[in-house]
């Protein structure tokens, strides 16, 4: 059977692959412009634009044919990747993995995999910070001089605010993006899933002045706005150079399948970001992947609400929020995307507070539990740079990344797409059934998922010692008790029930404990059934 040759495929006619002809790009130009054939007039600012167009096409790779993590088929709160169902449960570093010269990825990333952590966020370098920036001791989006890089080339021209040559928004770097492509294949290559944040919200003149697309930094005449202007739309060439970065690098790692993206960090910060630039670089990602063989999820970042989030866009399919509660899972079940806690932080730099906070908000029906782990610096790599110093705004260190692989494994020893958010009460036993254990500070939460009849989660926040009680069918079951901390089973029992409430007594524990309770087979017919509970 004859077939028409791949378009996409480099050839010697067509060595660098992708569909390079002069219809494509004047198409290109016309809906970037939003003109007509006949007013094509080449000013200098359409000039511009066609520049960033032609490098575009002209760039284009070939492509392999894994496919990407993708909303799961069956239950759109969790993904799925690899052909498995997944969670995505983290300690990572903060963000400047690629474009930090003096970052080790390879050896953070080996951390990552040592404790089966499946998740690292990293800013695509139209964003850094510099020293001192947040109070943050070693922190890898504040590269020192001469070691930053990012998506665009250096010109010939000196005068950037970091020392070095101004940025040439028409050109691209190609060390960073082998960089960039290293770094995700190594991630891919350790069972790690890459979220690439395209933009993030200048939070002071100091930090807009550090990026290049401040005027200061590119010898094109870019960015004349304030730093809470930056993505309002208002500077056409500014948003132009933005529109082509998100396609440069939405083509160049189309290839990806441990890959996907969010519009812009903390967009809601400083009140900057204009909805109608948010839904231009979000058509910018999608259009461009019309052109070629992937598609990769859109992630959107949105400001913590008291109320379910309503007027979204259609293209995103993960909904990111910042010091989440569980209530931000619970508010938006309805929506059948993924939920997830994108980033933890605070003053509180204890690992009871972080262990908690994922538990809680993945069995609340969270799929996503990133906590910024401020352990990981240029020169720890290894996350063993603790105990961290005096004002660090958040937590992390080994320990916390231990206790987060047990939450991770707890989940994954359930069918969890085939599971939902389940009612399950939750009280203290008296102090003289607790014994001598540690006390709460308040009353003890709880939180469960089920699939009702087979299989139940649960996690309990606060003790020294509770009592659950769930709705069960009759059956027969097993119960254990796990210590979020170690990993352990503390208690053990297997029982049968006739159906409606069943309490469950947990043993004595330190701050939180989790329960793992699925039906088991009953007994053979003509066996006895009338069996008293017992424990290990």
């Amino acid at each position: 059977m004859n077939r028409s040759p791949n378009p996409w495929v480099p050839t010697r006619q067509n060595p660098v692959g992708g569909k390079v002809h002069l219809d494509l790009i004047e198409n290109l130009f016309r809906s970037e412009t939003r003109q007509p054939r006949r007013h094509l007039t080449l000013t200098r600012s359409r000039r511009f634009r066609l520049l960033l167009l032609l490098g575009w096409v002209l760039g284009m790779p070939a492509q392999p044919t894994a496919a990407p993590i993708r909303l799961h088929p069956d239950n759109p709160h969790y993904f799925l990747w690899r052909g498995q169902p997944t969670i995505l449960i983290t300690s990572g570093e903060h963000y400047g993995a690629v474009l930090n010269l003096d970052f080790d990825y390879r050896r953070y990333l080996d951390e990552l995999k040592r404790h089966r952590l499946n998740l690292t966020r990293t800013f695509s370098g139209t964003y850094r910070e510099v020293p001192g920036s947040f109070n943050i001791t070693g922190n890898p989006l504040a590269p020192a001089p001469g070691r930053f890089v990012c998506p665009w080339a250096r010109s010939e021209s000196p005068g950037a605010s970091d020392g070095g040559n101004k940025f040439d928004l028409t050109r691209w770097d190609p060390a960073y993006f082998e960089r960039l492509k290293d770094f995700i294949t190594q991630a891919g290559e350790r069972g790690i899933v890459v979220e690439l944040v395209l933009f993030c919200t200048m939070y002071d003149q100091t930090l807009w002045q550090a990026s290049p697309m401040h005027p200061r930094n590119n010898v094109n005449g870019v960015g004349e706005v304030g730093p809470y202007d930056a993505y309002s739309g208002k500077d056409e060439e500014l948003l132009t150079a933005q529109c082509a970065v998100v396609r440069k690098l939405v083509t160049e790692l189309n290839a990806f399948d441990n890959l996907y993206y969010e519009i812009c960090n903390e967009p809601y910060e400083r009140g900057g970001l204009a909805r109608e630039w948010n839904d231009r670089i979000i058509a910018t990602v999608v259009d461009t992947e019309a052109l070629l063989p992937k598609r990769h999820l859109v992630a959107q970042g949105f400001a913590p609400s008291s109320t379910a989030m309503t007027d979204l866009n259609p293209q995103v399919s993960v909904l990111n929020f910042h010091a989440a509660t569980p209530e931000a899972a619970r508010l938006n079940q309805h929506l059948n995307r993924v939920i997830a806690s994108d980033e933890t932080g605070g003053s509180d730099r204890s690992d009871r507070k972080y262990r908690t906070e994922g538990w809680e908000f993945i069995l609340a029906g969270g799929a996503v539990y990133d906590h910024l782990d401020f352990s990981f610096t240029p020169e720890r790599e290894d996350g063993t740079a603790v105990p961290l110093p005096p004002g660090t705004p958040g937590g992390g260190g080994p320990e916390l990344r231990r206790q987060l692989r047990i939450l991770k494994e707890f989940i994954e020893g359930f069918e969890f797409v085939r599971m939902a958010p389940c009612p399950v009460s939750v009280r203290a036993l008296s102090s003289s059934a607790a014994g001598s254990g540690p006390k709460s500070p308040g009353p003890p939460t709880a939180r469960a998922l089920a699939e009702v009849g087979q299989a139940y989660a649960v996690h309990v926040n606060g003790g020294p010692q509770t009592q659950v009680a769930l709705e069960l069918p009759a059956g027969d079951y097993q119960a254990e008790w796990v210590n979020t901390a170690t990993g352990e089973v503390d208690r053990r029992e297997e029982f049968s029930h006739v159906g409606g409430t069943r309490p469950l007594d947990s043993p004595v524990y330190a701050e939180d404990i989790a329960l793992r309770l699925k039906r088991v087979p009953s007994p053979r017919r003509g066996a006895s059934t009338d069996r008293p509970d017992r424990a290990e």
